[in-house]
């Protein structure tokens, strides 16, 4: 794997920003590891962080670069401080970066695949709710997306009496227009997405989290819709570890096209002849 933290402008944001990003590598000879790499342009996912994090948090709280290594997956993980992925009311346009001018860097600096067939998102906490509200509002975009521990009932929860969240951060965010309905309401947009547009929907949370109600409301709502898919409620809690153990799921369920497997690869090739 390649591992780079790339510090850059963005003319959306109007200001410098960073990510970071695991690019696939075949390795054979590496203790301990070997690294896979498909044919031509690799697969993308874009690893979206939560409210108090940054595009380091991943690679600082759980081994995904050991994880995607054998996948021949590229990992994109950008930085958006709290925005819940937004074009906020009192601040930057966090929505327009992620969606249309991150994608457009990423394959500006990167060979990236742009299939939407190699091309995932997945997140956890505010990261999960961006994930899911990214790949509701542009279906067309991606194979799969997945929530870990997601806030994805962010119409209630803005009105909750006992939000966790700094009431000033919501101000930030949503200002006064109305979150129930809008392109930033996940329920909603479980309703404006055809069967045949829809990506394949992943959502996990511990049942001691407390955004445990939240997604038992987005997962029965759709349900209730007829919207498949899959979900993973079991113990735990709003933490790294079971992040860390959920990504490993999410990865083994991505659709991917099989990376072939390094030695094999190495030796048809001629190279330890």
């Amino acid at each position: 794997m390649a591992l780079m933290r790339v510090d850059f402008y963005s003319e959306v944001l109007t200001l410098s920003t960073s990510m970071t990003v695991i690019l696939p590598q075949r390795t054979s000879s590496q203790i301990g590891l070997s690294g896979g790499a498909t044919g031509g342009d690799p697969p993308v996912l874009y690893l979206l962080h939560g409210l108090t994090d940054d595009d380091t948090i991943w690679l600082r709280r759980t081994a995904i670069e050991r994880y995607v290594a054998p996948l021949g997956l590229a990992v994109v993980m950008p930085r958006v401080a709290r925005s819940f992925y937004t074009d906020e009311a009192h601040g930057n346009r966090y929505w327009s970066f992620l969606s249309t001018e991150l994608p457009q860097l990423c394959r500006s600096f990167f060979r990236l695949s742009d299939r939407r067939e190699d091309t995932f998102v997945a997140g956890l906490s505010m990261g999960g709710y961006g994930a899911m509200k990214w790949a509701l509002r542009e279906p067309a975009r991606f194979a799969a997306a997945a929530s870990l521990s997601g806030a994805l009932d962010v119409a209630h929860r803005h009105r909750h009496p006992t939000n966790p969240i700094d009431p000033a951060v919501w101000h930030t965010v949503f200002g006064d227009r109305p979150v129930a309905g809008s392109d930033d309401d996940t329920v909603a947009l479980l309703d404006r997405v055809a069967d045949a547009d829809r990506p394949a929907l992943y959502v996990a949370c511990g049942t001691e989290d407390f955004l445990y109600e939240d997604n038992l409301r987005f997962v029965d709502a759709a349900r209730g819709r007829g919207v498949p898919l899959t979900v993973d409620f079991s113990p735990g809690s709003h933490d790294w570890a079971y992040w860390d153990a959920k990504i490993q799921d999410v990865l083994a369920w991505l659709p991917l096209r099989a990376a072939p497997d390094a030695a094999t690869a190495t030796r048809s090739s001629g190279a330890l002849d």
